[in-house]
C-alpha cells in the first residue's frame, strides 16, 4: 500500500464507527460524513482486511424501548397522536436501515468497490430520511424514542451475518422491501387527511427505497453467480428457512419489478406469504 493510500482512513473502520454510534443525532451525522468522505476519495478499501466478528448490537439511544412486535399498539391516522406514532415507526425503520447499510460495508469484505459505493449511498439516504422524519415528528410535539419499537430488522442482520448471499436476499429484498408494498397506501391516506408534508417525505423515501432494494437484488445475483447457485430456487429456499412470519401480501408488483424482482420471485413471495398465513 503506498503512503498516500495509507494516509486515508479505512472505510471498514469508519462504517464500524457509525454502527457503534449511539446518539440520535450522532449516528445519522456520522453516516452522512462517511458518505461525503467516500465521495471525496478519502476512505480506502482494504484489500487485505480479515473478516471481523459481527457487531451483535449497534449503538442505540436509550429510547425507544424495544418490545415484541405484538406488543406495539395499533393506532389510526385520525388523531395527531396516531399520526405521530406512525411517523415514529417509519423513523425507527430508517434509523435501523443506517445500521443495516453500514453493517453490509463493515461485515462483508473483499467485495467489488461498486458494492461499497452502493451501501455507502444507501446509508447516506437512510440518514437523510431519518432526519426528515425526526423533524416532522417534532412538528407533532414528539421526538424519536417517545414510542415503543421493535428490533426485527437487526435480528435478521444477526441471522445473516455469516452469509452475504442470504443478507442480500433477505434484508433488502424481504424486510426493507416491505416499504414498497405499504407506502403507496400510506401516502394516499395522508393526502386524504390533508397532510401533504408527511406524504411528501414518504414519496421521497419510496422513490429512493426502490433503488435500495434494487441494490440488494443486484448483489444477491452477484453472490449467486459467484457461488454457482441458481438465484430463483435459492431465493425460495431462503424464504422457507428465514422468512416465516415476516412475509405479508399483497405485494407492489410494479415497484418490486423496478427493484429487480422477476415474475418467478414475485410468485415465490406470494406462495411463501400464503404458506405463512395458512
Amino acid at each position: 500500500m503506498n503512503q498516500a493510500k495509507a494516509a486515508f482512513r479505512s472505510l471498514f473502520d469508519v462504517a464500524g464507527e457509525v454502527l457503534v454510534a449511539g446518539g440520535v443525532t450522532e449516528k445519522p451525522a456520522a453516516a452522512r460524513a462517511m458518505a461525503a468522505a467516500f465521495a471525496r476519495g478519502e476512505l480506502r478499501i482494504d484489500d487485505d482486511a480479515t473478516l471481523p466478528e459481527p457487531i451483535r448490537m449497534p449503538g442505540r439511544p436509550s429510547r425507544p424501548r424495544l418490545v415484541h412486535p405484538r406488543e406495539l399498539p395499533r393506532r389510526g391516522f385520525g388523531s395527531p397522536a396516531g399520526r405521530a406514532a406512525f411517523i415514529h415507526a417509519v423513523a425507527h425503520i430508517e434509523f435501523n436501515a443506517i445500521d443495516l447499510a453500514c453493517d453490509a460495508i463493515y461485515r462483508f469484505r473483499d467485495m467489488p468497490r461498486a458494492f461499497y459505493a452502493d451501501w455507502v449511498q444507501v446509508a447516506d439516504d437512510e440518514a437523510r430520511h431519518f432526519t426528515m422524519l425526526r423533524a416532522r415528528l417534532q412538528d407533532f410535539g414528539h421526538d424519536y424514542g417517545d414510542f415503543d419499537a421493535h428490533n426485527g430488522l437487526w435480528e435478521m442482520a444477526e441471522k445473516t451475518a455469516h452469509d452475504g448471499l442470504a443478507r442480500m436476499a433477505l434484508v433488502p429484498r424481504v424486510l426493507e422491501a416491505r416499504g414498497l408494498d405499504v407506502t403507496p397506501g400510506m401516502i394516499a391516506k395522508l393526502k386524504g387527511l390533508g397532510d401533504e408534508e408527511t406524504a411528501g417525505i414518504l414519496e421521497v423515501i419510496l422513490r429512493e427505497e426502490i433503488a435500495h432494494v434494487a441494490a440488494g437484488s443486484r448483489w444477491y445475483r452477484w453472490y449467486c453467480e459467484r457461488a454457482g447457485v441458481e438465484p430463483r430456487s435459492r431465493f425460495r429456499e431462503l424464504l422457507r428457512e428465514y422468512a416465516g412470519g415476516v412475509l405479508h401480501g399483497p405485494f407492489n408488483t410494479e415497484a418490486r419489478l423496478m427493484a429487480g424482482f422477476d415474475a418467478d420471485e414475485l410468485q415465490s413471495l406470494c406462495d411463501a406469504a400464503e404458506a405463512a398465513g395458512a
